[in-house]
């Protein structure tokens, strides 16, 4: 009571985010941008209220943020139809099909209905959605299914299932991102600039995006991965790979991780590296098994390949690539520079892998950071939950240029407010722009403060 008492700014602020929060759940859709923007601004005023206070106790901070996901439980989600696709997904294997090779366009066009709500949810995920085949992992079908048990015919009720499962998930994120802050002695409430960051409340929690039982695995791993257990960081590397295949890109980041220790090669350490690999492949494999079918691979690759080739929203560096295309041949480049994007970001990681100090825990999650954000800034797609794992990585480094990209994203909205949906690029200019000068800043600053320090060093010294 008297922390409340001295502390009645951060309770004000908590109560009056949690009414927003309430406003955006219930009483906003998409289509309003002014509506969406305001409270967005609003809840982001009232995070770095909250946030740039650290002596808060942990049990507080903890309570405000489950507190905040919780206003949504009850909701149908307002910025996303995605949703929709996973209760498909999840009822068809509860109904003895595979997801992977099934379209439910095919069902509907034919007048089979396979599933409990099957027209309403074709409705809700769109034809676009319905004509692909799923493109999501094995354990995020496995949540799916959790989903189609417990409510197999209420779409709400499947939706609160989801968001429970998500719920925990950021719980698990805390209690291990706040273990391994400590242990690498930072401040441990750090992992309260995710938790309580409103574009993961909404875009996660609020629109069942399945981030962050990605991340709990993911940040579980590196948790054991710095107390060396590695052997269990890598089946958890591989459980989150089959949640989203995001952890894929930081795979080559390892190498220097086993072989390096200060500034020697060990090459004795090469076989634990191999394993470490091994695992990951294999079980990633291994939890594809039960959907095996002729088809599999052909529809998985397929629908994966779609990311690359047809879809283009909230671009950066793609957009002015393909407006080159059109002065030059007159037409969208898109399946051209859609094969070179993942080309330069392997050749970026390449880059990240041989030439930093990965060995170090502090610059492998730097390198995981600037190589996941390289390439979302060179990709044809930008969907904005996936900023969630920059916030993640970036807690454990000096950059903290994801938490402005969370605030700024929500620009990309703006397409959602014509009809049909189309895109302002004014708008992404001006996301991009801050974002990008923002990023340029900490970089300077930082490699400033870095050659400060080693000519500090040197001086001690004697050199």
């Amino acid at each position: 009571m008297n922390f409340l008492k001295r502390n009645s700014t951060i309770l004000l602020v908590a109560l009056f985010s949690s009414v927003l929060y309430y406003f955006f759940a219930y009483h906003t859709v998409r289509t309003q941008f002014t509506q969406v923007v305001t409270i967005w601004l609003l809840l982001f005023s009232g995070y770095y209220l909250l946030t740039k206070k650290t002596k808060i106790p942990t049990n507080y901070y903890l309570t405000i943020a489950i507190v905040f996901r919780l206003i949504f439980i009850a909701t149908i989600p307002n910025l996303s139809q995605d949703f929709y696709r996973f209760i498909w997904d999840g009822r068809m294997i509860f109904e003895g099909f595979n997801p992977y090779i099934s379209l439910p366009e095919i069902f509907i066009n034919e007048g089979n209905y396979p599933i409990k709500q099957a027209t309403e949810l074709y409705a809700g995920m769109g034809a676009m959605n319905g004509s692909h085949f799923t493109n999501y992992p094995p354990i995020n079908q496995l949540c799916f299914y959790i989903a189609a048990l417990l409510s197999n015919e209420s779409i709400l009720g499947a939706a609160i299932v989801m968001r429970v499962i998500i719920i925990l998930a950021d719980i698990g994120i805390f209690y291990f991102g706040y273990k391994l802050l400590k242990n690498l002695n930072k401040n441990p409430n750090l992992i309260f600039l995710y938790l309580l960051n409103p574009f993961i409340i909404i875009e996660l929690t609020g629109n069942l995006h399945f981030e962050p039982v990605m991340l709990f695995f993911f940040v579980w791993a590196l948790y054991n991965l710095q107390k060396k257990n590695w052997i269990l960081s890598a089946f958890l590397i591989a459980f989150s790979i089959n949640v989203k295949l995001i952890p894929l890109l930081f795979l080559p980041l390892f190498f220097f991780w086993f072989i390096k220790k200060e500034n020697n090669i060990q090459w004795n350490q090469f076989g634990k590296l191999i394993l470490f690999y091994s695992i990951i492949i294999l079980m990633s494999i291994a939890l594809f098994v039960p959907f095996f079918s002729n088809e599999l691979i052909d529809s998985y690759t397929n629908s994966i390949g779609l990311w690359f080739r047809n879809f283009e929203f909230n671009a950066s560096f793609y957009y002015i690539l393909r407006e080159i295309g059109y002065m030059f041949r007159g037409y969208n480049e898109i399946a051209t520079i859609g094969k070179i994007t993942p080309v330069l970001t392997i050749l970026f990681l390449a880059y990240l892998t041989f030439f930093k100090r990965n060995n170090l825990f502090e610059t492998l999650a730097t390198s995981m950071l600037f190589g996941l954000s390289f390439y979302y800034f060179t990709t044809t797609t930008m969907h904005p939950w996936y900023l969630a794992t920059l916030i993640v990585l970036s807690i454990f480094t000096k950059y903290r240029f994801p938490l402005i990209w969370s605030a700024m994203i929500i620009l990309s909205y703006q397409a959602y407010a014509n009809t049909p949906w189309k895109e302002n690029l004014w708008f992404v200019f001006v996301e991009y722009l801050v974002v990008y000068l923002f990023m340029f800043y900490e970089i300077k600053t930082h490699s400033r403060l870095s050659g400060k320090n080693c000519y500090e060093k040197e001086k001690e010294s004697g050199l």
